[in-house]
Order: structure tokens, then sequence, then C-alpha cells
């Protein structure tokens, strides 16, 4: 899908035709779309399918020959999986050229959203290296705003895992910490690249734009703290809760034990004067009482002796 915008009279608006100062925004676009941007502006036939690979790390590439930048990075996206959410990225491919701008992606995002509904301030299509450096901006806000919500979820798994010893949350945990390695990858990639166009002047012609970048530096190095951060925290606590379930268990399963050793007292009492052999007090009307007592205090004296042991607890 291909869609055009242009800012007039400080409002963006759609359009249909190709002319300068637009913005090209393709998501999941067809073979025909990308090769017809690429043969109409020139480009490097390689730029565009870039972002359409969703194994593709961030980088940038300038072509000086025809004075065209490849800006690729790393978005957030959230998906519902049950019950729960799950986290990854996905490229991100911007691509600046002497007419237009080119922004492409494989899946709708909240990121080209706020673009296209005008929730951006100060934003117009045909200032690209301010475009550009807002778009990255957004998507370091993104990622911070996302650290949040896992933050957040895991401590909510957390709490349910105090109260509880299923291994659903803690494949919970897991997911989530998974969703962090990614972002903590993706961020990495970003920094990178943030690093390359500050050391360019490709987007630092005006003072606010180099201003704009240094924003972005520190925001996406804040994100990369909290992703680490975050990252740790919930891989420790995934390993303290798996050990108490573990220890759980084991306390479990030592009590079943005690009580399982308590009662074979009895078993092994009454199984002895059950034999088909002469045995004591055969011949007494009493001995099934006596019998059943002697069980009794042989079983309260080791279920005493086990308690001092701690062996129920």
């Amino acid at each position: 899908m291909r869609r055009i915008f242009k800012t007039v009279e400080d409002h963006l608006i759609e359009c249909t035709t190709l002319e300068k100062g637009v913005w090209v925004h393709l998501q999941s676009p067809t073979r025909e779309e990308v090769e017809g941007l690429t043969t109409r502006f020139g480009l490097d036939p390689t730029y565009l399918p870039a972002a359409l690979d969703e194994e593709e790390s961030a980088r940038m590439e300038y072509d000086a020959e025809r004075q065209h930048t490849l800006i690729l990075v790393d978005i957030p996206c959230v998906e519902t999986e049950g019950s729960g959410y799950v986290y990854s990225t996905i490229p991100l491919g911007i691509v600046l050229c002497d007419e237009v701008i080119i922004t492409v992606c494989t899946r709708d995002t909240p990121i080209i959203n706020d673009f296209t509904e005008e929730r951006i301030r100060n934003f117009w299509t045909y200032k690209r290296a301010r475009f550009i450096l807002q778009l990255l901006h957004r998507n370091a806000s993104r990622f911070l705003s996302y650290l949040k919500q896992i933050d957040k979820a895991s401590q909510l798994i957390q709490e349910k895992l105090e109260k509880s010893s299923r291994n659903q949350e803690l494949l919970q945990m897991m997911k989530l910490e998974k969703s962090l390695v990614y972002f903590n990858t993706s961020l990495k990639g970003n920094a990178m690249v943030l690093e390359r166009l500050m050391r360019q002047d490709v987007l630092r012609r005006y003072p606010e734009d180099t201003d704009l970048l240094e924003d972005v530096i520190i925001e996406n190095k804040q994100a990369i703290d909290m992703c680490s951060i975050y990252r740790d925290i919930m891989s420790n606590a995934t390993a303290s809760f798996a050990s108490i379930i573990s220890n759980n268990l084991n306390i479990t399963m030592k009590t079943l034990t005690s009580l399982t050793v308590l009662l074979s007292i009895p078993t092994i009492i009454a199984s002895l004067w059950g034999m088909n052999v002469k045995v004591p007090l055969a011949g007494t009307s009493w001995a099934f009482w006596a019998i059943l007592g002697i069980a009794g205090v042989v079983a309260l004296v080791a279920g005493v002796f086990m308690a001092r042991k701690n062996m129920f607890k």
C-alpha cells in the first residue's frame, strides 16, 4: 500500500501525485510499487526492499554519486498472544533523496500513525532532515513507553507468582525477558546508526537539527540503560521464582514422605500379627486392642520425633 502526504498551510493532507516535498509511505508494498519508486527517483534497487526483510539489521548507507541516503532502524511492535502481549521489533526504512522522503515498513505502526494523524508538533514534509530526526525521536520514545509496559506487566506476573506455583506465569516472564533481549539488540543497533549520523553532515544542516539529534541519542541511550536494568531484574526474578517453586515442591514431597512413613508403621505391625504362625497374644481376647495401642504409640513417638526434626515443614 502506498500513501502520499504533503504539508499544506501547516496541515498534513493526503495526495495522489509524486511531487517535490512530499512524503511517501509504503506499508507492505507490492513489487510493482517498489520498482516504480525505485525507477522514478533513480534509487539503489536494494534500498526499499531492505526494510521488507524482518531479519535486516539497523544500518545507514549513503550513495555519494546519487546523493541518496538509506537509514534503516528497528522499531518496536506489540502483538496479543493469548491473555498477554508479545513485544518484538521490525525494520523501518527511511530513504532521503533530492525530491521526496520515503518510509518503508511491513506493518502498521503507531510511530507512523502519530505523523499521519498529526500528533507531532512542528512537522512539515518538506523539512526532510527534521522529519527524519522526529521519526527517530518518536521511535526512541516508543521504546521507552513499551519498556515501561513490560516492567508493569512483569510486576503483575510476580504478584501472581507469589500466590501460585504454576508454570504459566514463569512462561510469561520468559516471554517478556525474550522481548527485552530483542529490544536491547535493536536499541544498540539504532545507537550505531545515530552515532554515524552524528559524525556526518547529512542531517546536521541547521543548529536546531543538531540539538534534536543529540536529544534522540540521549533518549536512545536512556532506553538502552532501562532495557538492561529491566532485563537483569527480570532474569534474577525468574531464576528466584523458579527456585522458590522447586523448593516448594521439595517441601511438599518431604511432607508426603513423612506422612507415608507414619502410615507405614501401623501397617508393618498389623502385618506381623497377621502371619499364619503362632504370634504373641494369639489366644487372648484383648489382643486386637493391645496391638492397636502399640501401633498408635509407636506412630505417635515417630510423629513427635519427625516433628522435632522439622520433617513436616
